[in-house]
């Protein structure tokens, strides 16, 4: 039998100003924030499609995104996240293009790379859910190892603070499969004018 190639997920919204980056946008402007998202992104989708271990797919909205020419540039196909709130969209995706091992991520940390992806897979081997903790207590990856176990997963969970990770993990040992939990490495999100700061300055840009 041959095993089924993992899928990439990566969630994004469509390139308008005004519409990504709000936090951001607040402290460094609409046009600044609008270009940091285009070209982390699209970097991002790039690096990370070209690796051939797993199979990408770009979840973005609005849906209409999907169907007009892409913005950005990689080897991976679009589809619509659909309608619902985070979390609804979300379990859609994981449980509809993983038939196998399926990982999500956002377009927040621009700095992941394929290693990363690579040992959520791998944690996938030995365990139901694998998730990678970022430090305002969400998570930038979340996989499971069977798209259907995603089923409720992300239930009554509070998101954009604290509670994410550990309403989410509530969840997985609640649900589907024996509740193995996988943690990688954490990683910042960059959502505010200070991340970004942060971010710059760990690169060696300072100004």
């Amino acid at each position: 039998m041959t095993r089924r190639r993992p899928v990439l997920i990566v969630f994004a919204r469509s390139p308008r100003l005004g519409t990504v980056k709000s936090r951001l946008a607040a402290g460094i402007g609409d046009s600044a924030a609008l270009h940091f998202y285009q070209r982390t992104t699209g970097n991002l989708l790039r690096r990370l499609s070209r690796d051939p271990r797993w199979r990408t797919v770009l979840a973005i909205t609005p849906d209409g995104a999907a169907t007009r020419r892409m913005t950005w540039n990689g080897e991976f196909v679009a589809v619509g996240q659909g309608s619902g709130d985070l979390g609804e969209r979300m379990e859609r995706a994981l449980t509809r293009l993983g038939a196998g091992p399926v990982l999500l991520i956002g377009s927040d940390i621009p700095d992941i790379q394929p290693r990363q992806i690579a040992a959520g897979i791998q944690a996938l081997g030995n365990n139901d859910f694998v998730f990678g903790p970022s430090d305002d207590g969400g998570y930038w990856l979340v996989g499971a190892r069977h798209g259907r176990k995603a089923r409720g997963l992300f239930r009554d969970v509070r998101w954009s603070g604290p509670h994410a990770l550990p309403d989410t993990l509530r969840n997985a040992k609640r649900g589907n499969g024996t509740g193995r939990v996988a943690l990688l490495e954490e990683l910042v999100d960059i959502d505010t004018e200070e991340d970004l700061r942060r971010w710059r300055a760990s690169r060696g840009y300072f100004s």
